[in-house]
């Protein structure tokens, strides 16, 4: 039955009295009195939505069962007592204020209990340990969230519920029964995790079996983590013996440089073993020379092709070192050296088959030669006209303006191309030998031996093409016989006794001036006009600078296959360079410059800058260049020996002789210097 109620005084006490009443469903409070507007009750009254007034009457009804009189005025008390009907019921302020009292202890006291709960709630919950308390029939009473999280369970859920069906391994109900605890047991939940759990029951003092419950932590990816650390240790032992059975000589250091591992092939070569090495600095192994892991360590970068000796044999190796980093940290660097002595055979090996492939397979084509300015692409167009023709060719152009490609690309593009490209360098012949070796010998016939004969260079290009490279140097004699040779087609080996019919298409070239050269009475007029029928002009390159940027792509090309590299091209500001530059030596000159550029790059790089080129405006007068028969004959370790000794032999001409400063110029130790000294054979007078 609900109950009407008028509330009389709106200070501490009505306050009191209204909280009280409107947490109590039984009770309506129809209105709230006071004289003071201000006072707290009334604005209390007003929050709630209860009618306030200054004077009681003019809320006060028939209807009003209950007035709580919380003014303390006994005179007003006994206005209401004579005006109030009679079947209103007073409650004075006294009782109000008890039955107040009465119920803020009672919500303190509940406040204080939900505080001491939540409080240990908090507790159970902030522990990453999963907790979960049943009572004597197993029914779950308490989950915290880490319980929650590592069970898949959820408190509004599974509280109340059988622990067994919640959790089909769960062990507590044996825990019911024995009353024994149970320490760090092993288990695995329904839904894959791994626990480690400790089990306990609740005992009274008395003895009864007030429940159980179960503290576990999750080990799922302890467990992981071990299996991890078991394939590592799978894994390290396979990489061990993938170490120890490679042929290349390997070491590991650690961070700091420190030796970690060596394989036996490290062994062979250093003739150290492993046990002089483990545990040892970095410096351990070497004799000679600067430790190139402490280098990668320092830098983090790669460093290849450093030259050394190493073990108590001075055995000379080359080093690559790697540094080794894991997820953005240095752990060590890796090193693998190459037994000097094995390179150079492998190298000359590597360099006679080379010989003999070229020898085999060279052939060039039009398509071989770069020509994208107009003024070669006129050569070209000349050259492929005098291909079909079994005309003589003269090829005019300055030294390295590819007048031997040109030669090749005509003999391919002819009806000959199945036949031999005899190439002769004229000026290599002394004046006594060249019509010997152009047009062969006979030697005397004596009694009991068979006569000699050797064939000559025309004899060999019978039916194919002779190249006479530099025709101008070609002694008179010789050009006699050869102008003979064109008019009749035929040649007279020296001391031979009869002609010997010939086929043979010619292809002349000169660097040289020929019209100057007849001036002066070293070159035969009437052989001039007998070459001179198809003259072809190969421009320099300083005239053709629109094919330098394919010039060079093809040359970075053809190197990086000769020197095992790897460098794409050429960047922007390298190109510039490149293109603002004469070129005196034409495309061999840039060829050259190329390649020293490239020999001269660091291994990790990809793209040739401005920086990795020689000074162009020196390139001539420098020291270090080769013969075409060093070119031909030497491999790559030989031709940076050559490199490394001129330039080391330059640096001493510069400073004077005065080593330290040589030493300090090149950025290599003195003691090194004066290894280097002594391997290349460089003495004092050399340098001075």
């Amino acid at each position: 039955m609900l109950h009407n109620v008028l509330v009389i005084g709106a200070g501490k006490g009505g306050v009191a009295v209204i909280n009280m009443l409107s947490q109590l469903d039984m009770y309506h409070i129809v209105g709230v009195v006071d004289q003071n507007e201000q006072a707290p009750g009334i604005h209390l009254a007003k929050q709630l939505s209860i009618p306030t007034s200054k004077k009681w009457k003019d809320i006060y009804t028939k209807d009003v069962q209950i007035i709580f009189d919380v003014t303390g005025n006994l005179e007003f008390k006994k206005e209401l007592e004579n005006s109030a009907h009679s079947n209103t019921q007073l409650i004075s302020g006294t009782i109000a204020h008890l039955v107040s009292r009465l119920l803020k202890e009672k919500e303190q006291l509940i406040e204080e209990l939900e505080n001491t709960s939540y409080k240990q709630e908090l507790i159970f919950n902030a522990t990453n340990d999963g907790m979960i308390v049943v009572d004597p029939d197993g029914v779950i009473t308490f989950i915290n969230e880490s319980a929650e999280r590592m069970t898949g369970l959820s408190r509004h859920v599974h509280i109340g519920m059988l622990v067994s069906n919640a959790i089909s391994t769960s062990q507590l109900m044996r825990i019911l029964e024995t009353k024994r605890t149970e320490v760090n047991q092993r288990l695995v939940l329904p839904n894959g995790r791994h626990i480690i759990t400790t089990r306990i029951p609740i005992i009274s003092e008395d003895d009864q079996m007030l429940g159980a419950f179960a503290v576990f932590k999750d080990v799922t990816e302890i467990v992981h983590l071990a299996e991890e650390l078991t394939d590592l240790k799978d894994v390290h032992s396979m990489l061990e013996a993938i170490i120890h059975s490679s042929d290349e000589a390997i070491s590991v250091v650690d961070e700091h440089g420190t030796g970690l591992m060596v394989n036996p092939a490290y062994s062979r070569i250093t003739g150290l073993s492993k046990e002089e090495i483990i545990g040892k600095g970095a410096q351990a192994d070497i004799y000679e020379g600067e430790s190139v892991h402490l280098q990668v360590l320092n830098t983090r970068k790669p460093v290849r092709g450093v030259r050394m000796k190493v073990g108590p044999n001075r055995k000379e190796v080359i080093v690559n070192v790697a540094p080794i980093i894991v997820n953005g940290k240095l752990k060590g660097s890796v090193g693998v050296i190459h037994d000097v002595s094995e390179i150079k055979a492998l190298t000359e090996e590597l360099s006679r088959a080379r010989k003999m492939i070229r020898s085999l397979e060279e052939t060039y084509t039009f398509e071989d030669i770069i020509a994208v300015s107009e003024e070669m692409s006129l050569v070209v167009e000349q050259a492929r006209v005098a291909a079909k023709t079994p005309a003589a060719v003269l090829l005019r152009g300055d030294s390295g303006t590819g007048k031997e490609l040109l030669a090749h690309a005509i003999h391919y593009e002819s009806d000959r191309k199945y036949n031999k490209f005899v190439r002769v360098h004229c000026g290599s012949f002394s004046k006594n030998m060249a019509e010997q070796e152009l047009f062969g010998f006979e030697g005397e016939e004596d009694a009991g031996f068979r006569k000699f004969v050797k064939r000559g260079f025309f004899e060999e290009a019978h039916g194919g093409t002779i190249f006479l490279d530099e025709i101008a140097d070609l002694p008179l004699t010789a050009q006699t016989k050869l102008l003979r040779v064109l008019q009749d087609k035929e040649l007279w080996r020296i001391g031979g006794k009869e002609p010997i019919p010939i086929q043979v298409r010619v292809i002349a070239a000169s660097a040289k001036n020929l019209e100057k050269e007849m001036a002066r009475g070293t070159f035969r007029e009437d052989l001039y006009y007998r070459l001179n029928r198809m003259p072809i002009q190969l421009p320099p390159l300083k005239r053709r600078k629109e094919d330098i940027p394919t010039l060079s792509q093809t040359f970075i090309d053809r190197i990086n296959t000769d020197f095992g590299r790897s460098v794409k091209g050429i960047d922007e500001e390298a190109m510039k360079r490149l293109m603002e530059y004469d070129w005196p030596g034409n495309i061999r000159e840039l060829e050259n410059v190329l390649s020293r550029a490239l020999i001269f790059m660091d291994f990790h790089k990809h793209w040739m800058t401005a920086d990795d080129l020689p000074s162009l405006t020196s390139w001539r007068n420098n020291s270090i260049s080769f013969t075409d028969q060093e070119e031909s004959s030497m491999g790559l370790v030989e031709k940076l020996e050559h490199v490394e000794k001129t330039i080391i032999q330059e640096a001493i001409q510069a400073c004077g002789g005065n080593k330290t400063a040589a030493a300090k110029r090149l950025q290599i130790s003195v003691r090194n210097l004066y290894y280097k000294l002594e391997k290349y054979e460089i003495e004092e007078m050399e340098v001075e």
